[in-house]
């Protein structure tokens, strides 16, 4: 299965994993969660995933280097500054956040099953070979940020 690593750019796997939470809403159980209690888990999940995300797009951009994670090898500089001192990949802990607020929208507790399968394929297919690139290009540095921050949160 290695020929998808890298293939599909995550924010293409969090709309398809969306779409498929969708189904999986109307299937009994709800969530414990109704109404206005619904409509707040989803916006600080929502609006905690936007700024987690834009956090990492913007230390990218401040730093000069590629946010395309399709193309890893043409990252120029280790990030460890801002939102990365706390995680090594906050774009998809925003991405993670997102779908999490969009299960509670739905309010099916299978649609929960989205983000769990979001983040289980971003772990191998995408995280796994960004590691390794980056490895090979930071060396010792990226090993020693590896070590000190973790991987999601």
């Amino acid at each position: 299965m290695s020929w998808l690593e890298n293939k599909i750019p995550p924010p293409i796997v969090v709309l398809l994993v969306a779409a498929a939470m969708w189904p999986l809403a109307g299937v009994a159980p709800r969530l414990p969660l109704d109404g206005l209690a619904r409509w707040i888990a989803a916006s600080v999940l929502g609006l905690g995933g936007l700024f987690v995300l834009r956090a990492g797009v913007q230390r990218f951009r401040h730093a000069a280097t590629t946010i395309n994670p399709v193309n890893i090898e043409a990252a120029s500089t280790l990030v460890t500054s801002g939102i990365f001192a706390y995680t090594r990949n906050p774009m998809y802990v925003g991405m993670t956040l997102l779908l999490l607020g969009w299960a509670a929208v739905l309010g099916g507790a299978w649609s929960l099953l989205g983000p769990l399968v979001f983040v289980l394929w971003i772990n191998r297919f995408q995280i796994v070979p960004e590691e390794r690139v980056l490895s090979a290009k930071f060396g010792p540095r990226y090993e020693a940020y590896r070590k000190n921050v973790r991987r999601w949160i």
